[in-house]
This record gives C-alpha cells, sequence and structure tokens, in this order.
C-alpha cells in the first residue's frame, strides 16, 4: 500500500472545463494535491471522445481511442494518491497486436515481441529480420532519449532547457532526422518492400499526421509497441476514464454534468471565474480541457487569441461506423488493418483535397475478442474507422455513402465473405458529429497535426502567457493528442500549478 500524500493547509480551488480523459485525470491529480476541483462538463457523462454506448441487439462500444499504450501513466495517479493501482484498473499486454491485410492479398502479425516480429516480418514480407530489429532498436533509442524533454515537460518553460533530460536529447539530435519526412526514413531503411514502408508509415496516423510531411522524429512511434507493448484494459479502453472518474470522486472532485461553460471571467489579465448556462462561479485557476480553438473562440471572445497557433494545419479526423456483426471471424482479432493499395493518393486526398480517396485504408476493432459480453454469443462488434480530413464543410453524407461502400468491398475482397447482410446494428460517427459532441475543432482527432519538423514547439502550451491563472490540458495542445499524450498534459498542468 502506498502512503497517501497530505497538506497542511487547503490549496486554491481549480476548475477544469471538460470530462474528457486529460480533465478527469488533470482534476483526479490536483485534488490528490489537496485542491478543492470542480469539473464542468456540457454531456450528461464522463469520457469525451472515451465514452461507451450500447446499440440494440446487446452491442457495446468504445466510441473513440481504441489503443492503449504506456499504462503506467494511469498507474501512476494512482500511485501518486497512494492507491494500489491494480485495485482500480487492470490490463493485459497484447500479443500479437495487430492483424495486417495488404492489398496484394498477403498477411502479417504483429506480434509484440521485437524478435518475433522481425521473423514474421522476414517470413511473410522477405525483409530480413535483421534491418526490422536495428530498425526497432534505433527508434527505441532515440524515444529514450528524447521522451523525457518533448513529452513529459513544458516545451514553453525556460527550465526545461536546462535540465541533464534535455541535454540527452540534445545529444541525440543527430538521429532524430528533423530535415527527413517519416516516409523518407522507412522508404531508407525498407524501400525493397513497399507493403513494409506502408506498415510503418501508418504510424503517423497515431496523431492525425502524413506520413510523406511528417518529420522522421515520428519514426520512434513503433517502440511504443514493440519496445513497450500495447495493452488492453479489462472492461474496455472506457475503463481507463471510469477507474479515474471512481479516484477523482474518493478525492472530492465535484462533476457539474449538463452545465457548459460559456465564458471564462477575466480581470487585469487574470482569471476570476467562470459563467455557465447555470451561475457565475469564482475561481482563481482554471484548466481548459476543451479544445484550444473553441476555448478561445467561445469562451474568451474578447481576448487577443494566439492567431498564429489556433492557424496550425489540423490533424485527421474519423469516419467510424459502429456494426453488430451477426457472426464471428476467427482469422481476425482486437485490432486489424486493411491497407489501401496507394497510400500516399489516400493521405493526398486527406490533407491537400481534403476529401476521402477511392480507395482507403481500414481499421477493424473488436473487443468482444477480449470481452466476449460486448457482443451475443457468436456475434462480434466491429468498431470500422476510415482517416478522413476535418470538417470543412464538406458533404458528409455523400462521402459517408461513397466510402461505407468502399468499405463493404475491400473487407469483402479480403475475408472472402460479404459483410453487409450480416450486420444487425450500425451507427455512424462522421467528422461534424465529433465536432458537435466533444467541443474537437472540425472534428479533428489530435487538434494540430504534425505535418512539419517544429510542430511540437508551434503547439499551445499547456499555459496561457497572457491570462494569469489559465492552463490547457487534453490532445490540442502540448504534449498531442492520443491516451498517453492527453494523460502526460495532465500532469504537465498539474505540476505547472503547484509549481
Amino acid at each position: 500500500m502506498f502512503r497517501k500524500k497530505t497538506f497542511s493547509a487547503p490549496r486554491q480551488p481549480v476548475a477544469v472545463i471538460g470530462a474528457g480523459i486529460a480533465g478527469i485525470a488533470a482534476a483526479a491529480r490536483l485534488a490528490v494535491a489537496g485542491h478543492a476541483v470542480t469539473v464542468f462538463e456540457a454531456a450528461p457523462t464522463f469520457g469525451g471522445k472515451m465514452h461507451q454506448f450500447a446499440l440494440p441487439g446487446g452491442y457495446r462500444f468504445d466510441a473513440g481511442p481504441s489503443l492503449f499504450t504506456l499504462p503506467q501513466l494511469v498507474d501512476d495517479i494512482f500511485r501518486l494518491a497512494g492507491r494500489t493501482p491494480a485495485d482500480y484498473f487492470r490490463y493485459e499486454r497484447l500479443d500479437p497486436i495487430t492483424h495486417y491485410f495488404f492489398a496484394d492479398g498477403t498477411r502479417l502479425r504483429a506480434w509484440a515481441d521485437a524478435d518475433q516480429f522481425a521473423k514474421e516480418v522476414e517470413a511473410k514480407l522477405g525483409t530480413p529480420a535483421a534491418a526490422v530489429a536495428t530498425f526497432l532498436k534505433r527508434a527505441g533509442r532515440t524515444y529514450d532519449a528524447t521522451a523525457g524533454t518533448f513529452l513529459h515537460k513544458s516545451l514553453h518553460k525556460a527550465g526545461t532547457y536546462l535540465s541533464p533530460e534535455t541535454l540527452k536529447a540534445v545529444a541525440a539530435l543527430p538521429q532524430l532526422g528533423l530535415l527527413g519526412t517519416m516516409h523518407q526514413r522507412h522508404a531508407s531503411a525498407f524501400g525493397a518492400d513497399p507493403r513494409l514502408v506502408q506498415l510503418f508509415d501508418r504510424y503517423a496516423t497515431y496523431n492525425g499526421s502524413d506520413p510523406y510531411q511528417a518529420p522522421a522524429t515520428l519514426s520512434m512511434i513503433p517502440h511504443l509497441e514493440h519496445g513497450i507493448g500495447a495493452f488492453y484494459p479489462e472492461g474496455g479502453i472506457y475503463a481507463i476514464a471510469e477507474s479515474l472518474m471512481k479516484l477523482a470522486l474518493e478525492f472530492g472532485v465535484k462533476f457539474r454534468y449538463n452545465e457548459p461553460v460559456e465564458e471564462i471571467i477575466v480581470a487585469e489579465n487574470r482569471v476570476t471565474g467562470l459563467r455557465t448556462s447555470q451561475d457565475v462561479y469564482d475561481f482563481a485557476q482554471v484548466v481548459s480541457n476543451m479544445d484550444v480553438v473553441p476555448t478561445y473562440r467561445r469562451l474568451l471572445p474578447r481576448q487577443p487569441a494566439p492567431e498564429r497557433t489556433l492557424a496550425q494545419p489540423r490533424s485527421s479526423s474519423a469516419l467510424i461506423f459502429y456494426w453488430g456483426i451477426a457472426r464471428e471471424f476467427p482469422e481476425l482479432d482486437l485490432h486489424n488493418i486493411f491497407f489501401s493499395a496507394d497510400y500516399q493518393r489516400e493521405f493526398q486526398a486527406i490533407f491537400q483535397e481534403k476529401t476521402v480517396a477511392d480507395d482507403v485504408t481500414v481499421y477493424v476493432n473488436i473487443t468482444s475478442k477480449k470481452t466476449p459480453t460486448d457482443a451475443p454469443a457468436g456475434h462480434e462488434n466491429w468498431f470500422v474507422m476510415v482517416n478522413v480530413p476535418h470538417d470543412q464543410g464538406q458533404d458528409w453524407d455523400a462521402l459517408t455513402r461513397q466510402t461505407r461502400a468502399v468499405v463493404l468491398r475491400k473487407l469483402h475482397q479480403a475475408l472472402g465473405t460479404d459483410v453487409e447482410p450480416l450486420i444487425a446494428a450500425e451507427k455512424v460517427w462522421t467528422p461534424p458529429g465529433i465536432a458537435a459532441d466533444t467541443s474537437s475543432f472540425g472534428g479533428a482527432l489530435y487538434g494540430s497535426s504534425s505535418n512539419n519538423a517544429l510542430a511540437a514547439f508551434l503547439r499551445h502550451p499547456n499555459f496561457s502567457g497572457r491570462l494569469e491563472g489559465l492552463y490547457f490540458c487534453g490532445g490540442s495542445v502540448h504534449p498531442g493528442g492520443g491516451i498517453p499524450l492527453c494523460l502526460l498534459s495532465a500532469k504537465i498542468v498539474a505540476s505547472l500549478i503547484d509549481s
């Protein structure tokens, strides 16, 4: 049992706007540190993109995130509170991690162990296992050298650049390939087989970016899976938010649902409170877990906004089909990828043409493989996702019909089964729907994209440089989107408030 932290005097009350995963984590950390925390949420429940829902017939779905890495970032919050993590939250390491289906019919399993994965690549694709192992080891060295600076700390505080971790990161800079793109690095390493290049290029989608533009530094992402591991929480991804909610409530965090914040009140360049649809509240410290763009546009309309930051290109969004499937597919697992034949064309459509290509890569997540109660016996719950541009007024009704037909054809071809007659229940989430439901600007899943070498430094910081007492967490600010980075943003904010 860990000892609970205690403080001799209560600390300043803090308001958190939004009960997404970063907002919940920030609230829990701040409450453990002795703050009285109130979370204001526009929706009737918590989770943000990480909410759950059910479809008729007994199908449960995690609405948003589906891949879980760096579980220690969740465990750390329970340890900080003096709790045993396993009393709240349990998970298993995945092996294999992903099943890949290439356009030419090749199938490959991405095993968790780096050496076993390398041997699988050699057997199925012909690339020597030694080349894959060397690439993954380099990714691990780069991650170890840089994560402490670029992910765990604010890049917008001078003290960050005076630490030993930063000196270590600077020493690693020659390996980072700042002048090249992810695709160029992968083509250099695996150019003999475009299928393997495509597999590694896919990691750009983990933060909504384009491998043909994103910096080669992001080639360290595979280390998270093959060096550290990919995991599945008992009960699904929603269990992450649920477990942290339980902890937050134990430490007295108050959650006010169905109460959207309408304005952050400011006087003399400092935060003084919030105005909601129901009342006005006094707070000298406010954390916004809302996307940074609507935070400024809606909640601070009379304050100067960081226009250069807000104008950064948005990340991709998603078109998601939630299907209750009236059959089981033993050849599929928790994570499955069906690749397009022309990856570059797919990203060109997303980021240059702001549309959806005629051939797309399809991700199918099936949690009933791990949690059988997520679907009726003999059935499966399919979360079917395609990367698409963020909403800029496209005809999403037409694009949804078009893409659904493409997806069904691709699955039919790869699996040898017509999936459409098996769809017993269906729901669709489009970029406009994601924007409306989660206040994500344009439905962009990760805020701004990482499609240039300085993207990490151009993200909005976790604090306001103008308004004292205003802080930011979540996927639209430093260090970025996805479950681990959102949890790290909460950690950074809590440390800034108590620094």
